[in-house]
């Protein structure tokens, strides 16, 4: 059962104010604003579409304005101070309930799953008479990452056709149609196109422009009666489709589709915060809409075409992103079918050896600048075939992983190399950020990191043994060279990264200034991980050193405060929160590498390992409602910081809830 989240402005005198939420569509696309009804980021509105390249996802309507008509003429906004009762997640979908001269009006957002496409309802609740509202919708058509303060194209211009309303914006941008439906009597008062400025106070924090122009063409009026629903819907489909789906059936689908994928969850994933974070997990699991040929490619070899999606509001999909997430997102879930799909998808994607580390925003083309996400690719698909025996979609990729481990023993793009002499990986390239402590400003490579890095080392002895494993299995007689390999990288890791002075691993060894003793926490997957490189002996002495360091009820530091760089807030600029990104700033994904190495050193102690995640209850009703956030301050109060829902911590969280309870 998926517990319901309730915010009311009794708990905290400005609650709705700092909290966000967010409804998508599967498709990359979403809604979401504040709680409060603010749009406060150039990623807030209520249809932002996932389109074809090059358009990428496109801010359709910004916002919307409802107001109350009076019988004496003058209207009452929704918005105003003091108007706010509570706000509701159920089965992930939200509404809101607002007082407006003792009348009770709930608001509520849905996506259908597929479409871009936004069905935004309003209904009277415990009352006799009609309401009648007015609803301005306004817009400024830009792409997410666009700023702000992007003035307004010239053409914007309303065009009608009975009761159907079309904005558009010149021929480069996509139409936004508007429509309401479910009470009689609607009508639209088109005022000649008025425009707005509106403040955007996240971004002026984040150092970005903080103020853009709004239009709007007018605004509907419509009766509601006790026991109507009037929706507006507002979309980029084509009108047939935008008829089709009439938005009482399409939120009892959508309801019903949430429905099961809570029933169709690992047992343990079917209650409380795990039922919770399987409803969020949802989200990062698209058809990128925008990469036409993969879809029609993967059509041909039956399957669907599925990614995922790194974080919202602004990441696209991350090839290290993706593999960390796929066990807690796609087989904790239940959704096995849709792992296979993006495991395929992205041998697809192997060029050099490499799986891509990213795909702009916008662009059917990958960027490959990863040392980490390849050997991540081994790990996930390691855990598919665990979960479900596949062994066919193990022996379709096989020919990729002996390609991929033939270019990273010869040398392949950005300084990926085995050292011949000591079978370690080695990476790094001027002006790249390869590992996953990829923060970059400008040419500035906040951690670069270069040389043999302490996780990119772990997992390169934990793909060589799944790949001779793997081999062998198959009667391939290469499988004994890779497994020698393997052994000579372990013997060279437990002699090269101990550091025997501070009693815990190097972060780096054989840096551009010599081995690197800063303590990270990207040493707790020298023990976390299946086939663990570091000796058993020392296990001990690095899970006690990081979770007296670096755990915090949030997930790990990524880095120790005692250290001179430490940062305990992620806050300002872009130069200055990508300073402290990775110099301390907590990061939620890391608690499930974490949990892993605890369980290893104290296998019985199920029950405190549980414990770890408690924070994690309460965070999913802060921030990104009903999700869990990309980083938090290193320091009390942890406040969420970054992505306001990001897949690799709900994933995570997910998948050590199902483990613990397994």
């Amino acid at each position: 059962m998926v517990d319901v989240i309730r915010v009311s402005r009794d708990d905290n005198p400005a609650p709705e104010a700092r909290r966000e939420w967010l409804v998508t569509n599967g498709l990359g696309g979403f809604a979401s604003a504040t709680i409060s009804g603010e749009i406060t980021r150039r990623y807030h509105g209520f249809l932002i579409a996932a389109l074809p390249a090059p358009q990428g996802r496109i801010v359709m309507l910004n916002d919307l304005d409802v107001a109350v008509e009076r019988s004496d003429g003058t209207v009452a906004s929704l918005h105003e101070s003091g108007r706010f009762l509570d706000f509701t997640l159920t089965v992930g979908l939200p509404s809101w309930r607002y007082d407006i001269d003792g009348l009770t009006i709930e608001k509520s957002v849905m996506m259908p799953a597929r479409h871009n496409m936004t069905h935004i309802g309003f209904r009277l609740i415990g009352k006799e008479r009609a309401v009648r509202l007015q609803l301005r919708p306004f817009v400024n058509f830009r792409r997410i990452e666009a700023a702000v303060s992007e003035p307004l194209t010239a053409g914007y211009a309303l065009t009608a056709h009975g009761r159907e309303y079309e904005i558009t914006a010149g021929p480069d941008l996509p139409v936004l149609r508007l429509m309401m439906s479910g009470c009689d009597g609607a009508s639209f008062t088109a005022d000649g196109g008025s425009r707005r400025e509106c403040e955007f106070p996240t971004e002026e924090q984040r150092g970005y422009d903080a103020r853009g122009p709004l239009w709007s063409p007018g605004y509907f009026s419509i009766e509601v009666p006790p026991g109507c629903t009037a929706t507006l819907i507002a979309a980029t489909e084509p009108w047939h489709t935008i008829e089709a789906l009439h938005p009482d059936a399409a939120r009892r689908f959508e309801t019903e589709r949430r429905r099961r994928l809570v029933a169709m969850a690992r047992p343990a994933a079917r209650e409380g915060l795990a039922a919770e974070l399987v409803l969020a997990a949802d989200s990062f699991i698209i058809t990128p809409v925008g990469r036409v040929a993969d879809i029609v490619r993967a059509h041909a070899e039956g399957d669907e075409m599925r990614t995922i999606i790194a974080g919202y509001h602004w990441f696209t999909d991350w090839g290290r992103d993706a593999m960390i997430s796929l066990e807690g997102l796609t087989l904790a879930t239940g959704r096995v079918a849709e792992g296979k799909w993006i495991l395929r998808a992205f041998a697809h994607y192997v060029r050099d050896g490499l799986i891509p580390n990213m795909f702009p925003e916008g662009d059917c083309e990958g960027l490959y600048h990863t040392a980490d996400a390849t050997l991540w690719f081994f790990h996930a698909l390691a855990r598919y075939v665990d979960y479900t025996g596949d062994r066919a979609t193990l022996s379709l990729i096989l020919p990729k992983l002996q390609d991929i481990i033939r270019h990273h023993l010869e040398g392949t793009c950005f300084g990926i190399k085995a050292d011949p002499h000591d079978g370690l990986l080695s990476q790094g390239a001027e002006g790249y950020q390869l590992t996953w402590m990829d923060a970059k400003v400008g040419d500035w490579v906040v951690t670069p990191r270069r040389g043999k890095a302490v996780e990119i080392n772990a997992l390169w002895y934990n793909a060589l043994r799944l790949l001779a494993q793997w081999l062998r299995d198959a009667g391939n007689r290469e499988a004994e060279d890779i497994a020698r390999r393997a052994e000579t990288a372990r013997e060279s890791f437990n002699r090269r990264f101990w550091n025997n002075e501070r009693g815990f691993l190097y972060d780096v060894v054989d840096g551009e200034n010599g081995d690197d003793p800063s303590f990270r926490p990207n040493q707790i997957l020298a023990i976390s991980l299946p086939h663990p490189v570091l000796d058993k002996k020392r296990w001990a002495a690095v899970v006690d050193a990081v979770e007296h360091k670096l755990l915090t009820p949030f997930g790990l530091r990524s880095l120790a405060p005692e250290e001179p760089d430490f940062k305990p807030r992620y806050f300002g600029d872009l130069r200055a929160r990508d300073a402290a990104y990775h110099q301390g700033t907590v990061w939620a994904w890391l608690i499930g590498p974490f949990i892993d190495a605890w369980l290893k050193v104290h296998p019985d102690e199920h029950e405190k390992a549980r414990g770890f995640l408690a924070g994690f209850e309460t965070v999913v009703a802060e921030a990104g409602i009903g999700s869990i956030s990309e980083i938090f301050d290193a320091e009390p109060p942890f406040t969420p910081r970054g992505c306001i829902a990001q897949a690799w911590s709900v994933a995570e969280v997910l998948r050590c809830l199902v483990k613990i309870a397994r």
